[in-house]
């Protein structure tokens, strides 16, 4: 992916008042662009609809033609559930939610002493509740292996089940992805999730 072709998208894209998520392009030809509502603290969230998509294609398509850009078809799209966290600002939205992150690097041989005695060393990936830490950079609250769904028959052993939460801190710079987790609720959907894109050829 060109720095051009990210910066000329997103120039299109914020032209008519949205921002730029993610931009994909596959072997076949497919550019897919995701989309999203710029985002103020305090704010009321607005949700990604059909008509956003189609102004944004419609957008697109004349500008990629005037630069020569190739490509086959254009995707446009709504972040979908696993939505990528980007920057400083979309950790400070989505406080409290539970999120997918994948280190640069596995958290070393110290992981006892920064309190993670519990997690292997060699782990990149992660799950838990977003917060901020007390020194003012972020943390998750790790998901309680122990309190997974069982298969039936299984048991878990008191000790295990007695182990406190487990609370990582990080900083930005040490991720590799950080995604939001893809939970969904009995709708099948998270709460709140925006509506379905639009795709034209």
């Amino acid at each position: 992916m060109s720095a051009n072709l990210h910066t000329l998208i997103s120039s299109s894209v914020q032209g008519l008042g949205l921002e730029l998520v993610e931009i994909e392009r596959s072997a076949g030809g497919l550019l897919r662009v995701t989309i999203d509502h710029p985002w103020e603290a305090g704010q009321e969230e607005l949700l990604i609809n059909v008509e956003d998509c189609e102004r944004v294609t419609r957008q697109l398509q004349y500008v990629l033609e005037v630069e020569g850009v190739d490509y086959k078809r254009l995707e446009v799209a709504s972040p979908g559930i696993d939505r990528p966290l980007l920057n400083e600002r979309d950790f400070e939205r989505f406080m409290g939610e539970m999120v997918d992150l994948t280190l640069k690097a596995p958290i070393g041989s110290d992981a006892t002493s920064n309190g993670l005695g519990a997690v292997n060393a060699n782990r990149k990936k992660f799950r838990g509740a977003l917060g901020k830490s007390e020194s003012g950079g972020w943390q998750i609250v790790l998901e309680n292996e122990a309190a997974k769904p069982l298969k039936p028959g299984a048991k878990v052993s008191k000790k295990k089940l007695a182990q406190p939460a487990l609370v990582m801190g990080f900083v930005l710079d040490e991720l590799s992805v950080a995604r939001l987790a893809p939970i969904v609720d009995f709708k099948g959907r998270r709460k709140g999730a925006p509506a379905d894109g639009n795709e034209l050829n």
